[in-house]
């Protein structure tokens, strides 16, 4: 059977199931505006330690540090000679991130300093959008089954509570400030805010705007990851059945369902790294600009 056989044959059930349920349950129901997506992202307490306080980012973070952590030490222990396909995998990341984010930004000596750092936030941020895709009971609510309360699943990443983008943005932010008043001192890298051959009343004009700009880069980094991937995860969320709830049409649920999960293989293969990849740029790209010797 070719392939184009077999997708008209998949429309054509996708279509005929479609109308089964509109015959079967109708096309309007009862509306639901009590419904809330956005409640799938409030974070409950789950022991109470003060400050020190779990709760369910606490345990997302936790998850993308140990997967970080042991998949790194896993194929670091198991180096071969002769790669296999993930230590191949992991060794085209680490010369992708090498090569064309820090050797690009920084000269050598530089670049050998600062790649674990870039490199093991790049991985973190990448498994901690990944693991924000995979359905885990949220803790709070849960499912009635026959009298069985089953905890219910949901798709949450702590990269899509703003808190966390901001802590990685401030140890970005504390990391370039330091190595440029190491390198230049503190004097040395205020003046190196203002581009050269910019003189008089217009320098300090400028020095001001720059000097916000390397403030706004907290906003540049933190909002651009938490937007994208909580963005992501609520347009997943509706396509998935959402809609269908808010609006109370049951049928609407199965008409966007393929929606929803094509939504979701686009943010798992592409979204979750393309954001790993353009917060590590960035630091780079803010690391190597901090010792540079001209703005």
């Amino acid at each position: 059977m070719s392939t184009k056989r077999k997708v008209w044959i998949g429309i054509g059930i996708y279509l005929a199931v479609t109308v089964v349920i509109v015959v079967i349950f109708g096309w309007k129901g009862q509306k639901h505006p009590q419904y809330a997506p956005q409640d799938e992202f409030q974070l409950h307490t789950w022991v109470n330690l003060g400050i020190l306080s779990i709760n369910k980012a606490v345990m997302y973070l936790l998850l993308a540090a140990i997967l970080t952590c042991t998949t790194m030490i896993y194929i670091a222990r198991r180096m071969k000679q002769r790669p296999n396909r993930i230590q191949a995998g992991v060794e085209f990341i680490f010369q992708g991130l090498q090569n064309n984010i820090v050797g690009v930004n920084m000269d050598t000596k530089m670049a050998a300093k600062w790649f674990p750092f870039i490199a093991t936030l790049a991985l973190f941020i990448f498994f901690s959008n990944l693991v924000g895709y995979i359905p885990l009971p949220d803790g709070v609510a849960t499912i009635n089954v026959f009298g069985a309360h089953i905890p219910a699943f949901s798709l949450y990443a702590a990269t899509a509570n703003l808190s966390i983008p901001l802590v990685l943005a401030l140890i970005v932010f504390v990391s370039y400030t330091t190595e440029g008043i190491r390198k230049k001192g503190l004097f040395g890298y205020l003046k190196g805010l203002i581009p050269a051959g910019v003189h008089g009343p217009m320098a300090g004009f400028i020095f001001v705007l720059e000097l916000l700009s390397n403030f706004m880069r907290l906003i540049s980094l933190s909002v651009r990851l938490f937007a994208n991937i909580l963005a992501g995860h609520l347009i997943i969320l509706f396509m998935a059945g959402a809609l269908a709830v808010i609006l109370g049409v049951s049928a609407l649920g199965w008409i966007t369902l393929p929606f929803g999960v094509a939504l979701f293989a686009f943010e798992v293969g592409l979204v979750a790294a393309l954001q790993a990849f353009i917060f590590a740029t960035l630091t780079a790209i803010y690391l190597g600009g901090a010792v540079a010797d001209h703005h």
